[in-house]
This record gives C-alpha cells, sequence and structure tokens, in this order.
C-alpha cells in the first residue's frame, strides 16, 4: 500500500531538528558495510526508548519548513526537547499502527512560529491538532498543566478514522442496493468513492474494488491484491501484550540470543497477523543474523502488500533491495532502495546506498550518500564509524584512526573498523576485527557465507585480498553471490 509522501524538507530526524531529539529511529552498522538487524532501527544513545520495538515516524518541521499533507495530519506542538525526549507519544504502538492508513505525523519546533500561530498554539505553549486533508482542525488536545500524552491523541485520530470507516461502510451498502434494484451507473460511482480513500479505510475499499471488477469497471488494486485483509487489533489488552512481547524479543536479539528474538517475534506477529511490525522485525531478523533470505523475502513482501507505517515498510523495501542487489539484480535493487527512502529516509539505505556507490568506484556518489545519513543522525556512533571508512580516501586519517580507537570494543562495529584500519595500513589490527566479526560477532554460517563474500568483493579490503590470512578466514565465502561490475 503506498504511504503519506512527505516533503523533502519534511523527512530529517528529531535529533537534527532545533529540539537535538535522541529518540528517531536510526540504523546500526551490525555486519558488512551497512548493516541492519533490530527490526531494521537503532534508537541513538542511551536513552530508555532504545528498548521500544514501537516507535512512531514522526517527521520535524522547523521554521523553513512546510507541514506534510495527506488524508489526516497530525501536527504535535511540543514546548520544549526536554518535553518531547519524555512522551509517550513517540512510542505509540497505536499511532505507528495507524499511520498506515495515509495518516502524517509532524512533529512542529518551537521556532516554527506561522504554523503555531496558524493552530492557536502559544509560543511556549503545547498541544496536539488533528487536520483534514484541507488543513482544517478536525480536534485538537491541549496539555492541561502536563506534557501531551499519546492515549488522547489515539482516541482522537482512533475515532475520526472509526468514523470514516463506518461512514464508507455505509456507502458500501447503499451500493449493494443499488445493485439489486439494478442502478449500477449509481452503484459505480459509490464504490469508485469508497475505492478513491483506499488508503484511509483499506479493508472497505478492497470489497468495494471487488464489486467494480465484477461490475466491469475494474480499479488497479496493486499491491492491495495480495493483502488479507485483517485490519490490525488496537485493544488495549492486545496492544499491552504485543508490545511486551516485542520488547522482550528485541532485548533478546540486541545481547545475541537470536533464537529467542525469533521465537518472541513470532509470537508478537501470530497475536496480531495485522500488524506490520513484528513481521518487519522477524524479516530483518532472518536477513540480518540468520541468514534465511528465502523467509525474509517472504516475510518482507508481507509488509509491503499489507497496510503498513512508514517505516516498516522502508525497511522492506530496504532488505528487499538489499538482497536483490546480493543477487546481481543491481537496478532493482537501486530501485528498492529508492521506493525505501520514499517510504521514509533511513540511514540504514543511505549508508547501503554509499556501499552500492563506492564498489562501483563512484565515490563522489558515495559520499553524498555518507552525508544523508549523517545529516539523519549525526551524534549516532554506528553513523560515525560508516562515516570514518571513507575518512582516509578524504585526507582525513587521524580523524578516522580516532573514530576506530574510540569504538574498538564495540563488537557489532568490527567489520567496519576493520575497514577503517585497512586503509590506514593497519593490516594485522583490520585482520583482527575482521576474524572478530566472523567468529565472535556473527552467529549464523548463512550471514558469514554471504559476508566473507563481502569481504573479498569490498575495494576496502583491497590490500588484504591476497593475505594469506584474510584467504582462509573468508574460505567459506558464498560464491553465488553476484561480485560489482
Amino acid at each position: 500500500m503506498t504511504p503519506t509522501r512527505i516533503s523533502k524538507a519534511a523527512t530529517i530526524a528529531l535529533v537534527v531538528s532545533s529540539l537535538v531529539f535522541d529518540s528517531v529511529p536510526t540504523l546500526a552498522t551490525c555486519g558488512g558495510g551497512g548493516g541492519g538487524g533490530v527490526g531494521g532501527a537503532r534508537v541513538g544513545g542511551s536513552t530508555p526508548t532504545e528498548t521500544e520495538a514501537y516507535h512512531v515516524p514522526w517527521t520535524v518541521v522547523g521554521p523553513s519548513e512546510i507541514v506534510p499533507g495527506g488524508a489526516l495530519a497530525v501536527y504535535w506542538f511540543p514546548s520544549s526537547a526536554a518535553e518531547a525526549k519524555e512522551s509517550s507519544l513517540l512510542t505509540s504502538r497505536t499511532l505507528a499502527v495507524l499511520s498506515a492508513r495515509c495518516v502524517s505525523l509532524a512533529i512542529v519546533t518551537p521556532d516554527n512560529s506561522s504554523v503555531r500561530s496558524k493552530y492557536e498554539i502559544p509560543d511556549l505553549g503545547s498541544g496536539v491538532v488533528l487536520v483534514d486533508d484541507a488543513s482544517a482542525v478536525i480536534g485538537r488536545v491541549a496539555p492541561d498543566g502536563s506534557p501531551v500524552e499519546a492515549r488522547p491523541v489515539e482516541k482522537l485520530l482512533q475515532a475520526e478514522l472509526d468514523k470514516r470507516e463506518d461512514a464508507a461502510k455505509a456507502t458500501l451498502e447503499a451500493a449493494n442496493e443499488k445493485i439489486k434494484q439494478k442502478d449500477l451507473d449509481a452503484a459505480t460511482a459509490m464504490l469508485t468513492q469508497i475505492w478513491e480513500q483506499h488508503c484511509v479505510v483499506p479493508d472497505v475499499a478492497k470489497k468495494a474494488a471487488k464489486t467494480l471488477k465484477k461490475l466491469g469497471h475494474p480499479v488497479e488494486v496493486g499491491e492491495l491484491q495480495g493483502w488479507d485483509g485483517r485490519m490490525p487489533d488496537l485493544a488495549i489488552a492486545t496492544t499491552a501484550e504485543i508490545v511486551r512481547t516485542m520488547n522482550a524479543g528485541l532485548a533478546a536479539e540486541r545481547v545475541g540470543k537470536i533464537g529467542e528474538a525469533r521465537r518472541l517475534y513470532t509470537t508478537a506477529s501470530r497475536i496480531d497477523p495485522g500488524d506490520a511490525t513484528p513481521i518487519r522485525f522477524l524479516g530483518e531478523l532472518q536477513r540480518h543474523e540468520i541468514g534465511d533470505w528465502t523467509e525474509a523475502r517472504a516475510l518482507f513482501d508481507r509488509v509491503v502488500a499489507m497496510p503498513s507505517d512508514p517505516i516498516s515498510r522502508a525497511v522492506a523495501l530496504h532488505g528487499l533491495g538489499k538482497m536483490t542487489i546480493h543477487e546481481g539484480r543491481y537496478a532493482e535493487g537501486l530501485g528498492l532502495f529508492q521506493a525505501s527512502l520514499e517510504a521514509f529516509p533511513l540511514p540504514l539505505t543511505y549508508r547501503n546506498l554509499a556501499v552500492y556507490w563506492n564498489s562501483e568506484k563512484d565515490h563522489q556518489k558515495a559520499h553524498a550518500y555518507v552525508k544523508k545519513a549523517i545529516e539523519l543522525d549525526p551524534d549516532d556512533e554506528y553513523n560515525q564509524i560508516f562515516a570514518a571508512t571513507y575518512f582516509v580516501e578524504l585526507g582525513r586519517p587521524d580523524e578516522a584512526r580516532a573514530i576506530a580507537k574510540r569504538y574498538e570494543a564495540m563488537l557489532s562495529a568490527s567489520y567496519n573498523l576493520a575497514v577503517i584500519h585497512a586503509q590506514l595500513g593497519d593490516k594485522d589490527q583490520a585482520l583482527q576485527l575482521l576474524r572478530r566479526h566472523f567468529t565472535v560477532y556473527e552467529k549464523f554460517d548463512a550471514v558469514r557465507a554471504k559476508e566473507m563474500q563481502e569481504a573479498r568483493d569490498d575495494v576496502a579490503f583491497a590490500t588484504l585480498q591476497s593475505e594469506p590470512e584474510f584467504i582462509s578466514m573468508t574460505a567459506k565465502a558464498d560464491r553465488d553471490a553476484a561480485p560489482h561490475r
């Protein structure tokens, strides 16, 4: 399902806004090249939300930017960075899930006086407004002396979506009555009206599309064709259970308990098959940690086919792109990366674009994508390490060495630390780190084989590739992987 598209100006992570938030999803460089894992999303720093599986796909609207549109939009006006950082609005499962239905979610910074004035938010105040596609206010949540929390915002948005779904169902019933009365033109008009809202009411719209086809007026349903029509269960009890299960799975994955993480993500996906987040986490685990790309592809295809939140969709499209490029279908894989960025911009996607173009020896493009990853989260340690892999060729070896030294104990960054040392000419240190990556960090042979081949193809290791130790430690490389042209 096509998600709400947001303006380029709005697609920046919270950490680079004037609020300087620490809580937006970023991607870990947890392996060869651009990285992945933990559901495709990692929270920078050591904030409590690092243990949260659900993150709301907020975009930031600064004073020079335009608020995103959509069938519906939620504009959050925090009074300060401190208020926003502690808010449950960052990790609401309900808001994350509902964002799949053409709902834009934007944080308006305190210094954006024009938008604050338009929606009657005091300069030092806070609040949330829900607006329609004409930017007219449908409802608002006032803080009442304390920071705005998620529950009243969830209720406001869910009530509006329920109202629209009820109206669509009533129109569908009326259209079926018109069919019984042989008034097919009127029925077609009503069904078409429902279909035009397919992003907001996908379950009702899919039924309308089926009837339109019978009437001889088919519509292009696209990805919805493969969706089973099940909507997410947002009951409080279900949400509590699935959030608890997902957070436990994330905690297990972070400490390398991959089997336990897989069990918990699978359990969560069974609790609510209509929620894309557990499917996305399971797919990314299979792709990045376990190396079962057949299963990963099937899971990512499910995410793309269902109404999925922008982050889940972006991670799934990135994963499909990464595997497609690995299989040698370069143009198709790059197209999937671009689709991922259009769904939601992730540092992971930019980093893997940098990996691709560096392997193609187009260093100018590679550096541009590194810069984009850093702009999304300049303080994230994984972004810093990845950027440092390019510092030597940019004539900044001392900076590269300083970053490698600062993060030398970070097990998950072993591959990229090895890249830095290889470029610096520290051959022994590079080989030691690369061995640590293959034998200590990675847990599954299927992943090792793919990343051993990636190391053999990686231009960063050109000075090592004739070394007996390098040849020995990459002996199980996946030779079926397509090399870069």
